[in-house]
């Protein structure tokens, strides 16, 4: 096991966020909030003394992360919230964050930017 110099932020939809999924025009997929939770995103941030340090990164990359979780469900961003600020965000997921992170594999980790990368 290595130790990781990053701590850990799992970003968990709430019902606003279902809510919108299933509003959506077309949409006939039944879904339930512990559909969306079940396997949510991870993002790996700054290492963290404490929680709140990591709930300030997370307030400060919020409007990537949501534009990363809309589209991981809907690729058309015409159908996205028009309003989308700190406050929505905070209605829309739950973080938790950890501050520890432990590596089990010992080959090395290959980054590849996602289309919503943070800046």
């Amino acid at each position: 096991m290595f130790i990781v110099d990053r701590s850990a932020a799992l970003i968990r939809p709430k019902q606003p966020f279902l809510d919108w999924l299933l509003g959506l025009p077309g949409n006939d997929i039944p879904l339930s909030l512990e559909d969306v939770r079940a396997d949510c995103t991870v993002i790996l941030i700054p290492e963290a003394n404490e929680p709140e340090d990591g709930i300030a990164h997370i307030d400060e990359i919020a409007e990537q992360i949501f534009e990363m979780e809309l589209s991981s469900w809907v690729g058309d961003e015409e159908l996205w919230p028009k309003k989308r600020n700190l406050k929505l965000f905070w209605e829309w997921f739950d973080v938790e964050i950890h501050l520890g992170v432990m590596d089990s594999v010992s080959e090395d980790i290959h980054n590849t930017p996602s289309d919503h990368s943070y800046h």
